[in-house]
């Protein structure tokens, strides 16, 4: 079965402690739709993200996304404003929400016309090739995080996180902190999965 590594129960044990699910871009781009409509039904009471990192035709895509059974869709941040603003009014008509990627070149006057156009959220990354090259979170991460915030835009913060990492990122809009191989890479995901949400209370009070 195709489908099986999306059932498998020590994947789902760590449902409960999570608030999140996404759908990532090489799952999506091996499984199709079927990713996001396997999770949907396995988590039917969880955010699900469909990280499709959308360069173009953002109305079809987000139709399928959110169709599919997708709350929220990533746009790469090279993709064309028109590309946003068609996928952003397909989130709206779904009650869903667009996510900027921030992956290569961007700029905050990119930032401000997303969010004049209503997008609310953006992703900030440390890659998977950076974080190989042991590039970490420095003073210049952080500054264009505080700007992005100041624009308005809610972050979210993938790049290799750990729950160690969190107080960096206090006086950052944050939405959520994305922990795929954090958690995946785990002897034990819920544990670390709670660690996450014991440093969130800790620093943000939430």
């Amino acid at each position: 079965d195709p489908h099986y590594p999306l059932r498998r129960p020590r994947q789902m044990c760590i449902r409960a402690t999570v608030d999140i699910v996404e759908a990532g871009t090489i799952l999506c781009l091996t499984e199709g739709l079927n990713a996001v409509r396997a999770l949907r039904a396995q988590c039917p009471d969880k955010i699900i993200v469909a990280d499709w990192k959308v360069a173009d035709a953002g109305e079809t895509l987000a139709e399928q996304a959110f169709g599919a059974g997708a709350n929220w869709m990533t746009i790469i941040c090279a993709a064309p404003l028109a590309t946003v603003e068609r996928g952003h009014e397909v989130a709206l008509r779904g009650g869903g929400e667009i996510q900027m990627e921030l992956f290569g070149n961007w700029t905050l006057d990119d930032a401000r016309a997303w969010h004049r156009i209503g997008v609310k959220q953006a992703i900030y990354h440390r890659g998977r090739d950076a974080q190989a090259s042991g590039q970490q979170w420095g003073e210049a991460d952080l500054s264009k995080m505080k700007a992005l915030s100041d624009i308005g835009l809610q972050l979210s913060i993938t790049g290799g996180i750990t729950p160690a990492d969190l107080s960096l990122f206090k006086q950052i809009n944050v939405k959520a902190f994305i922990a795929g191989r954090a958690l995946a890479g785990a002897d034990n995901p819920p544990q670390v999965a709670q660690a996450f949400h014991s440093q969130i209370r800790d620093i943000w009070g939430e």
